[in-house]
């Protein structure tokens, strides 16, 4: 996306630009599509928990050739499902203001093309692709090239700027949707939500102090932000974990935590033991509460590190934010919206709703200049001087806490990676009973006879149904010059060997050839078929040299021809083995094709191999040998 003037995405992180597809009223509906965006998937956002950093639209100035849009940056870390979900929600937005149209990309550039690259036309790569790609009433359309420029390929006149583009895409958007099977790649990819973020969490037991218990009930998120802490710590960071200053360990209660899975497995995964000064001791392994115990004391880790990062924070700061007329229409939006969903005002539901709305207010729809950015540990000390514990009541609800979820996710059995493996690979392939599957060994044939006659291009081979329809021409006269060059029809471009070696073939012919030697003259030319037939004549020479040979039978030779071939041999077997009668049944090529391609395959004893990759490029997949006896082809 530096065709459009912005500096390159960072590593890990997605960036989206939302623009009015058209010039009328475009910063006045930016401007109302940007509150109308915050209350609409506010029931969304507020509940989810984000690796690094939130989903946030911004209002951002026409620039350059860039006109005025609304876009963000989204730094997703190790999530990488992060990114897919802001995808979805970009292509939401677009379907409920078709006002806008949406660029999205990272630091690979436009990684929803890398998601359908199997499906891409041929004139689509990654240097002509900036501008071209966006969500518009929640389809995704590409806009092709002209004419002229797929026919003369000119990188300087492929760019487009934002601005051609959304006239284009704004006049023309049916014909630029893009094809079926592009958009059915990328759709796969986000299909699922929003009921995917529930599938998402991962809710465990620990033990923990009770200010960190009372944080996380104002703000859920702040557990990545302790989670990603712990998991990056250094020497400097441990130095305030050998005295807890903030949060001791004598008070601490049982209570469940929400984690997503990656947040989960970055901390159950991580092997550490506590400084003996801290307090935090654990027991036994065999205890049936240890998880629990070492789940609260790496994430006690986690918020004393943000702690003793922070600054001295007002408790104001946070009221004052929630306290202006953007968050009172806000607020009226949700109730407008059914967010509370018929919860009384001051229950414990509507206040947990209410505290979600608060911190997806704060961290994602305020202006940069209406507010203080502030640092999780901040945010973290503020809630502590602004929030009542009750130590009983914290013990009273550990004592009948809900059962945690079950982590066996985290084990990943072959069966389960090979049904990865599956779901990510092709759709073509179908059930993995053979009974049910039919394999055409014609098909395999004529696919890699296809593959095979196709001409490849500076980029590589080409797979038979993604070439060209062109015919290759062939040129006889060409061809009989080159083999003319190859063969040395003129007696001075032969060699001293090749005269030796022809010599000994000329003496090696039978008697009945009545060729004279010396009533050749030097000067006479040799027709383009008399050079033909002689070239046959040397062939045929050599099939029945080789036809007696290991070399000869290895191939397999046509069903017609095999009893004729046993007969001659034993006609021959008292007469002379280079006789001219000798009758020679042609090779099955198709089946010695296939007999040597399922050998190749057997050989890759299920690993991948150049067949079954070559193969499966071609949409070809064969059935595993489970006789284990080797793939032989039969007639």
């Amino acid at each position: 996306m530096e065709a459009i003037g912005q500096a390159p995405v960072a590593e890990d992180a997605v960036r989206y630009c939302l623009f009015a597809a058209t010039r009328s009223g475009g910063e006045a509906l930016l401007r109302r599509c940007a509150e109308g965006v915050a209350v609409r998937f506010a029931p969304l956002l507020a509940a989810y928990i984000w690796q690094q950093q939130p989903f946030r639209l911004r209002y951002v100035p026409p620039r350059g050739e860039t006109p005025a849009h609304l876009g963000g940056t989204t730094l997703f870390g190790d999530n990488v499902e992060d990114e897919w979900f802001v995808v979805y929600l970009v292509r939401e937005i677009t379907r409920e203001f078709p006002g806008l149209a949406a660029r999205i990309d990272d630091n690979d550039g436009e990684f929803l093309l890398i998601e359908a690259a199997d499906f891409l036309p041929k004139w689509l790569n990654p240097e002509n692709s900036d501008n071209r790609v966006f969500f518009y009433k929640g389809e995704l359309h590409i806009i092709p090239l002209t004419e002229s420029q797929e026919k003369e390929y000119d990188p300087s006149a492929d760019n487009l700027t934002i601005s051609q583009a959304l006239t284009l895409l704004s006049n023309h958007s049916e014909e630029f949707l893009a094809a079926e099977p592009i958009r059915t790649a990328v759709y796969k990819r986000i299909s699922g939500y929003p009921e995917k973020i529930q599938a998402s969490f991962h809710r465990a037991h620990c033990y923990l102090p009770a200010g960190i218990v009372a944080v996380l009930r104002q703000r859920p998120s702040l557990v990545a932000a302790a989670v990603q802490a712990f998991y990056l710590r250094d020497p400097v960071d441990l130095r305030a974990c050998r005295s807890f200053k903030t949060f001791r360990p004598e008070e601490r209660v049982m209570t469940i935590v929400t984690f997503t899975k990656c947040l989960y497995a970055q901390l159950v995964q991580q092997k550490f033991a506590p400084d003996r000064r801290s307090g935090y001791t654990l027991p036994l392994p065999s205890h049936p509460q240890f998880k629990a115990h070492e789940l609260g004391m790496k994430l006690a880790h986690g918020f004393e590190i943000l702690c003793s990062k922070c600054n001295k924070v007002s408790p104001d700061s946070k009221r004052n934010v929630l306290s202006g007329p953007l968050w009172e229409r806000f607020l009226s939006s949700l109730k407008e919206k059914n967010y509370f969903k018929g919860q009384m005002e001051g229950s414990a539901k509507y206040s947990e709703l209410l505290h979600m709305a608060e911190d997806y207010f704060q961290q994602s729809v305020t202006k940069p200049q209406s507010c203080v950015e502030v640092s999780p540990g901040d945010e973290i000390l503020t809630l502590l001087q602004t929030t009542a514990i009750d130590l009983k009541e914290l013990e009273r609800e550990a004592a009948c806490l809900p059962p945690e979820d079950d982590d066996s996710w985290l084990e990943l059995t072959p069966d389960d990676l090979d049904q990865m493996l599956k779901d990510a690979g092709s759709e073509s392939i179908q059930s993995s009973n053979e009974e049910e599957q039919k394999y055409d060994l014609e098909t395999v044939a004529e696919s890699m006879k296809a593959f095979v006659s196709k001409v490849s291009t500076h980029e590589g081979a080409e797979m038979p149904w993604s070439s060209d329809d062109s015919h290759v021409t062939f040129d006889v006269d060409s061809f009989t010059k080159a083999l003319d060059r190859i063969l040395g029809a003129d007696s001075e471009e032969l060699d001293s060997d090749d005269l030796d070696e022809e010599e000994e073939f000329d003496l090696s012919d039978d008697d009945g050839d009545d060729f004279d030697a010396e009533n050749q003259r030097p000067d006479q030319e040799v027709s383009p078929n008399e050079l033909i037939g002689s070239l046959k004549s040397y062939m045929n020479e050599m099939d029945r040299e080789l036809a007696h040979t290991n070399v000869g039978k290895s191939f397999t030779t046509q069903k017609k021809g095999a009893s004729s071939v046993k007969a001659a041999t034993s006609e021959s077997a008292g007469h002379d083995s280079g006789a001219e009668d000798t009758e020679l049944t042609p090779v099955d090529v198709d089946m010695n094709l296939v007999a040597n391609l399922l050998e190749s395959y057997s050989a890759q004893s299920g690993l991948a191999g150049p067949t079954s990759n070559i193969l499966q490029s071609m949409g070809v997949y064969l059935p595993e040998n489970a006789d284990h006896t080797g793939c032989r082809a039969t007639e």
